[in-house]
C-alpha cells in the first residue's frame, strides 16, 4: 500500500510500451504486409506475374506468418516479449531488403515468407504484451491503440509509394522495399531499447490496476501451457478469427489493383484513397477496443464483422468512385479492431502471462484464413477476369464471422460464460 502513492505520482512506463507496441505493428504489418498492396501492380509487371501468382506471393508472406505466430507467442511467454519482438523485426527488415533484390516469382516468394515469419515473431508478442501492462478494464483500449500501427502504415505507404514508383520507374518497387527494410530495422533497435516485459521490471503495476494491487508479475510463476491449447473457448475464438483473416486480406491485398483494373483509377488516385483509408482507420482500434470494454468482446466483434461485410460488398455492388470511397471509409472505421479485441479476449481468458501464447494460438487459425484468402481470390480473378467476385466472397465470409461471434460463450468482460 505504501508504494501506491509514489507510483501514482510519476509517469507510467506502460504508455511507452504502448507507443512502442504501436510502432512494432507499423513495421511488421503496416509495412511488411500492407506495403505489398501498394507496390503490387508495379512489382507484378516487372516480374511478369499473373494475378494468381500475385495472390500466391501474398500467401507466401502469410504462410510464413502462420508458421511462426504460434512459436513466436510461446517463445515470448518463455523468454519475454522484448527479445522476441526485436529479433522478429530484424528478420522482417532482412526479408524486405532481400525482396527488393528478387529477380523472379520464386525468389520473391521465399523472401516474402521470411518477412511473414518475422512478422509473426514480432506482432503477436507485442500485442500480447498489452495484457501484462494494462489491467482488464483498460485492456481492450490498449490493444485497440496498438493496432493503429497498421493505420500508420497505410498513411505512410499511400502517398510515398506512388512518388517513389514515379521517380525510379521500373526499379521503384525495389526502392520501396529497401526503404521499408530500413524503417523496420530502426524499429527493431527501438524495441530492444525501450520495451519491458512487465510492470515489475520498472517497479510499477499495470495501468488501470487498483492502488496497491500486487497482482503477480507476468514473468513470475509456472507456465500452465495446457490452458492455452485445451480451453474450448480459446478454440472457438480461433475459429471466429479465421473469418477476419480470410476476408480482410483479400480486400487489402487487391485494394489498389481492383481500383486500377476494375475501377479505372490511376496509381496516384488509388494511393490517395489507400492513404485516406489509413487516416480514417487511425483511431478505429481505440474506439472499438473501448466499446469492447463497455459492451463486451463478442458484441463488439459481431458489429465490426457486419461493418466489414458491407464495406467489402460495396466494391462490386457500387463500382463507382462514391461506392469505392464509402467502402474505404467503412472499412477504415473498423479496420484493425478485430485483432485488438481478440488480443484483449486472450488476456481475459488466460491472464497476462499466457496472453502472448494464447494470442499466438488463435492467430494460427487467423493465419489459415489469411494464407488461403489471396490465393483463392487470385484464382477467382483469373477465371472471372475481375476481382469483384472475390470481393463478394470476402463479404460473405465476414458475415459468417458476425454470426460466429454472437455464438461465443463469453461474458461481458471477455471471460468464458
Amino acid at each position: 500500500m505504501g508504494n501506491a502513492a509514489p507510483e501514482a505520482s510519476r509517469f507510467h512506463y506502460g504508455w511507452i510500451v504502448l507507443g512502442m507496441g504501436t510502432l512494432v505493428v507499423f513495421a511488421a504489418l503496416g509495412l511488411g504486409r500492407f506495403g505489398y498492396s501498394a507496390v503490387l501492380p508495379s512489382m507484378q509487371r516487372d516480374l511478369g506475374m499473373d494475378t494468381a501468382q500475385a495472390g500466391a506471393l501474398a500467401t507466401a508472406n502469410l504462410a510464413g506468418y502462420l508458421a511462426f505466430c504460434l512459436i513466436g507467442g510461446a517463445l515470448a511467454a518463455r523468454f519475454g516479449p522484448r527479445l522476441i519482438v526485436a529479433c522478429g523485426l530484424a528478420l522482417v527488415s532482412f526479408g524486405m531488403v532481400m525482396t527488393g533484390f528478387a529477380g523472379s516469382f520464386a525468389s520473391a516468394a521465399v523472401w516474402r515468407a521470411i518477412v511473414g515469419i518475422g512478422g509473426g515473431a514480432s506482432n503477436v508478442p507485442a500485442m500480447g504484451l498489452m495484457s501484462a501492462w494494462f489491467a482488464p478494464r483498460r485492456r481492450g483500449l490498449a490493444a485497440g491503440i496498438t493496432v493503429a500501427g497498421s493505420s500508420i502504415g497505410l498513411i505512410v505507404v499511400g502517398p510515398i509509394v506512388p512518388r517513389i514508383l514515379d521517380a525510379y520507374k521500373a526499379d521503384g518497387w525495389r526502392i520501396c522495399w529497401f526503404a521499408f527494410g530500413a524503417a523496420a530495422l530502426l524499429m527493431a533497435a527501438a524495441a530492444a531499447i525501450l520495451l519491458r516485459n512487465s510492470p515489475s521490471d520498472v517497479g510499477q503495476t499495470p495501468v488501470g490496476a487498483p492502488r496497491g494491487d500486487q497482482t503477480p508479475s507476468a514473468a513470475s510463476g509456472p507456465l500452465r501451457w495446457r490452458g492455452v491449447y485445451t480451453k474450448p473457448t480459446v478454440w472457438l475464438v480461433g475459429l471466429v478469427y479465421i473469418a477476419f483473416g480470410f476476408s480482410y486480406i483479400i480486400y487489402m491485398t487487391f485494394f489498389n489493383k481492383c481500383l486500377e483494373e476494375d475501377g479505372g483509377y490511376s496509381k496516384a488516385e488509388a494511393g490517395r484513397l489507400f492513404m485516406a483509408m489509413g487516416w480514417v482507420s487511425l483511431l478505429c482500434g481505440l474506439v472499438w477496443g473501448w466499446v469492447s470494454d463497455v459492451i463486451g468482446r463478442k458484441g463488439a466483434l459481431a458489429i465490426v464483422y457486419l461493418i466489414h461485410a458491407v464495406a467489402f460488398s460495396l466494391f462490386p455492388l457500387w463500382p463507382a468512385p462514391a461506392g469505392f470511397t464509402l467502402s474505404a471509409v467503412l472499412f477504415g472505421l473498423s479496420a484493425w479492431s478485430i485483432p485488438g479485441i481478440v488480443a484483449a479476449t486472450c488476456g481475459d481468458l488466460l491472464g497476462p502471462k499466457l496472453a502472448p501464447a494464447a494470442l499466438g494460438f488463435v492467430t494460427l487459425f487467423f493465419g489459415v484464413g489469411q494464407a488461403a484468402g489471396p490465393y483463392v481470390a487470385g484464382a477467382m480473378a483469373r477465371e472471372a477476369h475481375s476481382l469483384f467476385p472475390a470481393m463478394w466472397l470476402s463479404a460473405g465470409v465476414a458475415l459468417a464471422g458476425a454470426v460466429g461471434a454472437m455464438l461465443l460463450p463469453l461474458k461481458k468482460g471477455g471471460s468464458a460464460a
